[in-house]
């Protein structure tokens, strides 16, 4: 696997979480898999040897010198490509400015250090590329590389985490990337007048999936394409859709080190003192805890829905409920969940930060968990919500509805305020009838969305491939 950032070692969001888990699943299924990924200066490395030194990355006339460092996590193999110049610098994608202007730089470098790595340090049949980061591995492997007997037999899959996130680049940064700008058309990576480094991904790997089997479908409308649904039509033979995991070994309340108190299934009475302690970490009053308590915790972005809260906020809070918000994102959100906190206190606490002890905190301690999406590839936060006894109200998109029924949690589909507003009203009801809340917990509680059932869909398309 060739990725931009992998849990434990570095993560900005869902991406990591995957990259972190599915290798661990694959090799207790006993494939053998590694993962390439960049050594940036803020990667929790612990324990790394070098097993590469001085390979050559030549990028047109730039050439780089590249090491690579390998660490090993639950059984996997992680190499971390260490190029100083490039990657050790404060920021994963951007920093106070923006984007790195030289990120097409940054992630070729890493794609043609991952085929380097696959020529010298681990022979794979197929490289499965995580989003735009590693879309170039396959442009490189079937253009410039597509005698190298190296590489015969070697089969490419492309995951599509998040098509809002495509790669695009000045036409300048096709030589700089050190490709041929005869690759500059309408059907290769053009886009739009621009150099799209996934649509490049799209085009040349002989597989493409996405996170949900409800993102699949929706990326190939021009409501969810951003301007590739036809791109993705066209290649819908090798278009795939497999659910994301999660990782219970991490996110359990029997066993969650991170809680006030455990609770299970069969005996759900530590949940109320998680609430408690999540009231007085918010700094919210312990009397709160007789009133339904709704979690949020995400990147604070409009892909999240967070104008739609922003619209339904007072109605909401007009009702006899709180809200407690973790995250962090566009300014304009960090300052509305402020401007709500200050106008309802005792009612709304918000921490704009990425805290992971706190966010299994809301997880643990909410009765209900929102997420009102504009569109979700997968989402985790509702999946997580289901094992802790928290019910979700979504949105009817991708992966969010994919995992929610009616029977575990509230859905709704016009993206509108006031269709989130009716449907948070509806598990209001809901929540004081304690028989009826009770059993949505339950049901909730009894789904599994392990690794195990990914891990396996992915083995099976590996050997469609392999075939």
């Amino acid at each position: 696997m060739v990725a931009s950032e992998a849990t434990p070692f570095i993560k900005t969001g869902g991406l990591a979480d995957v990259v972190g888990a599915l290798p661990a699943a694959l090799k207790a299924r006993g494939e053998d898999v590694a993962v390439v990924l960049p050594l940036y200066r803020d990667a929790r490395v612990d324990g790394a040897r070098r097993v590469a030194e001085k390979l050559d990355v030549w990028l047109g006339l730039a050439h780089y010198s590249v090491n690579v460092q390998m660490a090993v996590e639950r059984d996997v193999p992680y190499f971390f490509v260490e190029c100083p110049s490039l990657y050790d610098r404060k920021g994963v994608y951007v920093d106070a400015a923006g984007d790195f202007p030289d990120n097409h730089i940054r992630f070729a470098v890493l794609a043609k250090a991952a085929l380097a790595s696959a020529r010298h340090v681990f022979r794979p049949q197929i490289l499965h590329c995580h989003d735009w980061q590693a879309a170039l591995a396959p442009v490189y492997l079937r253009t410039a590389l597509a005698g190298d007997p190296t590489f015969l037999g070697v089969k490419t899959l492309l995951t599509i985490h998040n098509l809002g996130y495509q790669g695009i680049f000045a036409p300048s940064a096709l030589p700089e990337i050190g490709l041929d700008p005869a690759l500059l058309t309408i059907d290769r990576l053009e886009f739009l007048g621009d150099l799209s480094v996934l649509k490049g991904g799209i085009v040349y790997s002989d597989a493409i999936s996405t996170v949900s089997k409800g993102y699949a479908r929706e990326i190939q409308t021009p409501e969810y394409g951003f301007r590739m649904d036809g791109l993705l039509r066209a290649r819908s033979s090798v278009l795939t859709g497999i659910l994301n995991g999660v990782d219970y070994s991490a996110w359990n309340p029997e066993t969650d080190v991170h809680l006030a108190a455990h609770y299970s299934l069969d005996d759900l009475r530590g949940k109320k003192a998680c609430k408690l302690d999540l009231l007085r970490q918010f700094g919210l009053p312990d009397e709160a805890a007789g009133r339904p308590l709704i979690g949020i915790v995400s990147r604070f972005a409009r892909q999240k829905g967070f104008d739609l809260i922003e619209q339904a906020a007072s109605g909401l809070l007009d009702e006899d409920a709180s809200l407690v918000a973790l995250g962090t994102g566009e300014p304009r959100y960090e300052e509305m969940f402020r401007n709500l906190a200050a106008a309802y206190p005792g009612k709304v606490a918000v921490r704009i930060a990425y805290d992971n002890p706190l966010a299994h905190k809301i997880e643990a301690g909410a009765d209900i968990f929102v997420m009102p999406s504009r569109y979700e590839p997968c989402g985790l936060n509702q999946i997580y919500s289901l094992r802790y006894g928290t019910v979700p109200v979504v949105r009817a998109t991708g992966g969010l509805d994919d995992t929610i029924d009616e029977d575990t949690g509230f859905k709704f589909s016009e993206y509108s305020s006031q269709a989130l507003l009716a449907s948070l009203r509806d598990a209001l009801a809901a929540w004081r009838d304690r028989r009826r809340w009770e059993t949505l917990m339950r049901n909730g509680m009894r789904k599994n969305f392990s690794w195990n059932a990914s891990a396996a869909e992915y083995s099976a398309l590996y050997r469609r491939l392999l075939a």
